[in-house]
């Protein structure tokens, strides 16, 4: 043996990254019938603003050219999740705005009540994603995401493709 490992003909890191993508849209969908958040549980979702499906308004692209974090905490509504992607109601600035997300724009998923994230690759994008800063939409409170340093409970893939 040579020790050398052959290039894969089934892309693994690309099913793995939609399996996990759909864990996000069960979770959403969940909140979605259930009509609210249980308990302390609420989420920080990071998502590239020029992704082929993302519908924001033209004023959140131009502050958020790369990408941007939202809260889903106490002030959404009308939030829609689909097989393909999720659509929510945010104030920013105290101006409502609706946005359609599909999954695949998602680099970022964070349940700060349980310390539970996933971080995804971004499409044609090598890069690892830092930690969102603080996000831009009215939330509630003022809660700071850190990342817990003993990696309990995140889920980081990280496929570096051949090319």
């Amino acid at each position: 043996m040579t020790g050398t490992v052959p290039d894969s003909l089934i892309p693994y890191d690309e099913i793995v990254q939609e399996a996990l993508r759909a864990v996000v849209g069960r979770v959403l969908n969940s909140v979605a019938q259930t009509g609210g958040l249980p308990g302390a549980h609420h989420f920080y979702i990071t998502f590239k603003t020029h992704a082929p499906g993302v519908d924001i308004p033209q004023r959140l692209i131009d502050r958020f050219p790369d990408e941007m974090t939202i809260v889903l905490q106490h002030r959404y509504w009308d939030l829609k999740v689909d097989d393909e992607r999720f659509s929510v109601g945010l104030s920013f600035n105290q101006v409502p705005s609706t946005l359609n997300i599909p999954f695949a724009a998602i680099t970022g998923f964070h349940d700060p009540a349980v310390n539970f994230e996933l971080r995804f690759q971004a499409s044609d994008v090598a890069e690892e994603s830092e930690l969102p800063e603080e996000a831009e939409n009215d939330a509630a409170s003022s809660a700071v995401v850190t990342a817990p340093e003993d990696g309990s409970n995140v889920v980081s893939v990280d496929f570096k493709r051949k090319k």
